[in-house]
């Protein structure tokens, strides 16, 4: 049993978070690790904490680190066996491409392993052109979801990464979308694989795509996610690896020995942060009636061990979601921070039977369906756009 030494009531009825709370606070850490890149950024993916960040908010230029927030928007909005129609204006779009021709068809599914293995432009265009109805309402859509898991730091004006002025991230944000979109298992089967093979209607053989990512074959326990470079951007890389169930992710931008550095920051993070489990679900806290809801993880450096204050904030029994068996929070601090909190529950409640939440579930709400009657206007907008040009 847990046993805490304080407790707080509230008067008013409160809403018990879900989701994890994002720790942006860097505490201390061992000194010796160094790397090259202007920005760089080493997160834990389940928990969300920046063990390593270098200038972690300065806006830079990603290159094809785009077509990750790209990819995640396609795989929640879109459907994977849907027929992809290429444009015109897709099959000649510049830089890294697939080859793809106008007219041809191929399933959004196959579409986004060329997408994310080799970084074809041409796909990131006739993705967001089917999925968001036009460029412009793809657009849209990825900055939605920018806003919703908090990359405050960041616009896009693209879905493939081409430099284009006001089109930028940072490396601190794009741990943050690499975290999350790795808890998508779509997501995360594409960025794994080293070879990929789809049909191709325009000839004898099927298209085959080997993965740009040397990490997968370099690294052990590598398993995502993308490469990036443009003469404006430099050299971009975000890698993964898991080991003893464990996953970090590594962005570095502008980085002209990426495979090098992504190494160094992996192994650092392996070394130094070690998970620890804090609560576990079910667990009683010692004279109350009240049960853990959830299971808490988070990774932490030796020094930090045992450090953890825990603090209990209790509902009203009068409040009506005390009646439905919630019971109140239980709020992790390190220091002063607060990196988490997990709901509390009656002992007996059904609460208890419902499958965990992932620390990154984002609910639909009323901003989804602004944006889906938003949605509805470019493409509107795009119809007139078309129009117009063929009555020129």
């Amino acid at each position: 049993m847990e046993k805490y030494g304080r407790y707080r009531l509230r008067l008013t009825p409160v809403l018990l978070v879900w989701a994890l709370l994002w720790p942006y606070v860097i505490h201390a850490a061992p000194p010796g690790i160094q790397t090259n890149a202007e920005g760089a950024a080493l997160i834990d993916v389940a928990s969300g904490r920046l063990l390593v960040s270098k200038n972690g908010n300065k806006p830079m230029r990603i290159a094809s680190l785009t077509k990750i927030m790209t990819a995640i928007v396609a795989i929640e909005h879109g459907s994977l066996s849907d027929q992809v129609e290429v444009s015109s204006r897709a099959a000649g779009k510049e830089g890294s491409s697939i080859y793809l021709r106008a007219g041809e068809q191929m399933s959004l599914e196959n579409m986004l392993y060329g997408l994310m293995l080799r970084s074809g432009n041409d796909a990131a265009t006739a993705i967001a052109e089917h999925v968001g109805g036009s460029l412009e309402g793809f657009v849209y859509l990825m900055n939605e979801k920018a806003a919703n898991i908090g990359m405050s730091h960041s616009l896009f004006k693209n879905p493939s990464g081409l430099d284009e002025e006001g089109h930028y991230s940072t490396a601190n944000d794009m741990a943050r979308l690499t975290a999350y979109a790795m808890r998508n298992p779509v997501f995360r089967d594409i960025v794994k694989t080293k070879s990929k093979s789809a049909p191709n209607p325009n000839e004898s053989w099927d298209y085959r795509w080997n993965n740009k990512n040397k990490m997968l074959s370099i690294y052990d326990g590598a398993d995502g996610v993308k490469t990036g470079y443009t003469k404006l951007a430099k050299r971009c890389l975000v890698s993964s690896a898991t080991r003893n169930g464990q996953q970090l992710a590594v962005v570095t931008l502008n980085d002209p020995d990426d495979w090098v550095d992504h190494t160094k920051l992996l192994d650092y993070g392996f070394k130094y942060y070690k998970p620890e489990q804090l609560v576990k679900k079910g667990d009683k806290i010692e004279n109350m009636p009240v049960a853990i809801g959830r299971s808490f993880v988070y990774p932490l450096l030796e020094e930090e061990r045992g450090t953890i204050r825990k603090e209990a904030e209790l509902l009203d029994p009068s409040s009506s979601a005390y009646q439905l068996g919630e019971r109140g929070t239980l709020t992790f601090l390190l220091g002063n921070s607060r990196i988490g909190s997990v709901p509390l529950y009656a002992e007996n409640s059904p609460l208890l039977a419902v499958k965990e939440k992932s620390a990154f579930g984002y609910q639909e709400s009323e901003t989804y369906e602004a944006s889906g009657f938003r949605l509805w206007q470019l493409r509107l907008l795009e119809v007139v756009r078309r129009l117009f040009i063929l009555q020129e």
